[in-house]
């Protein structure tokens, strides 16, 4: 693997990470979100990532398909959770059914801040990695003069 190969592959996972945290975000403002435009109360939304190998040229193809392939990450898509609204007994909500019970957001908020955390690390991770890399590119250009 080269250097830009190492490159490529820290910065699709910033892409992806960047993506992962805007939707724990939105998931985090909306909480307490009980009305959407499309009816209801808000539904967690959750980002899904796929790899993707890392090919230039025919070569570079044939090379992965010998040794063990370096990959990429990119977001395919932000789903929404289907899972049960919970509920809770408040009359005197504006958003109240006729037994009185409001529908909440399937929204974890502690589950949420792991998640965030965990987005959190893998962005520094992949920071940390680029940094490795461009030491590495200056250290070899020091070698060269």
């Amino acid at each position: 693997m080269d250097l830009f190969s190492s490159l490529d592959i820290s910065a699709s996972g910033l892409t992806a990470q960047r993506v992962r945290m805007n939707v724990i975000a939105s998931n985090l403002a909306n909480a307490h979100t009980t009305r959407t435009p499309e009816g209801g109360p808000y539904q967690r939304r959750d980002v899904v990532f796929e790899t993707t190998p890392v090919s230039s040229s025919f070569e570079d193809v044939f090379r992965n398909v010998l040794d063990a392939p370096v990959a990429e990450v990119r977001v395919i898509g932000i789903v929404t959770d289907q899972s049960e609204p919970k509920t809770i007994y408040s009359p005197n909500h504006p958003d109240a059914d006729a037994s009185g019970y409001v529908a909440l957001p399937n929204v974890n908020i502690v589950e949420e801040m792991v998640n965030m955390l965990a987005a959190s690390r893998s962005y520094e991770a992949n920071v940390t990695a680029i940094q490795a890399a461009k030491g590495m590119a200056l250290k070899a250009l020091e070698i060269a003069r």
